[in-house]
């Protein structure tokens, strides 16, 4: 079985400890689908892709220190879609190399984009929940018997109806719907902890 992720605040804690591998490797697993996804949106080409992602986890690694949680400011997601953003803003804009190591360039390079719109950050924050969503469906899946995960899937994630679901499956409507509530349940709580709730 799966170790429990650390809290989103405790991993940024342990960020600052640039000798904390373990640390670098959970931050890793989270965040690089979420970066790099965000990049093959905005129509950057797969190794283009990789390379923001390399260079977003250097301006973090670079910036860490100096992060603190700021209600005026947003959440860390927030901070880290404004870095995502705008490197990538720097790349499609200026036809250059992308650059990335936390030091005042990023600053600077930080304050001379616009905002986001609201459909960049709905975007990024999509993409979060898809990467929680699909951790937490891996931790869980061995927790249930194959039918009560198949009923899940299948009406959750698929889209069978119920009844579709019931008949494909050989079970009760009944046995769906409690099924899918179990899963449901489970996963919510999965999903808490993983953003640290």
């Amino acid at each position: 079985m799966y170790d429990l992720p650390d809290t989103r605040h405790s991993l940024l804690v342990r960020l600052g400890d640039h000798s904390d591998h373990l640390a670098w490797a959970q931050f890793a697993e989270i965040y690089e689908p979420v970066v790099y996804r965000l990049a093959r949106s905005r129509g950057l080409q797969h190794a283009d892709a990789l390379d923001l992602v390399q260079n977003v986890l250097a301006a973090v690694a670079g910036a860490i220190d100096r992060w603190t949680p700021d209600p005026a400011r947003g959440r860390f997601r927030n901070w880290l879609f404004r870095i995502s953003r705008n490197l990538t803003v720097n790349i499609l804009t200026r036809g250059g190399r992308l650059r990335g190591s936390g030091d005042s360039e990023i600053n600077e390079l930080l304050q001379e984009i616009p905002a986001a719109s609201a459909d960049e950050a709905t975007c990024y924050d999509l993409e979060f929940r898809r990467e929680a969503f699909l951790r937490a469906a891996d931790r869980v899946r061995d927790e249930f018997q194959a039918t009560t995960w198949q009923a899940f899937w299948l009406t959750a994630v698929e889209g069978v109806g119920i009844e579709d679901a019931a008949r494909q499956l050989g079970i009760s409507l009944g046995s769906v719907y409690a099924a899918r509530s179990r899963v449901l349940a489970r996963l919510r709580k999965q999903v808490e902890q993983f953003e640290g709730r």
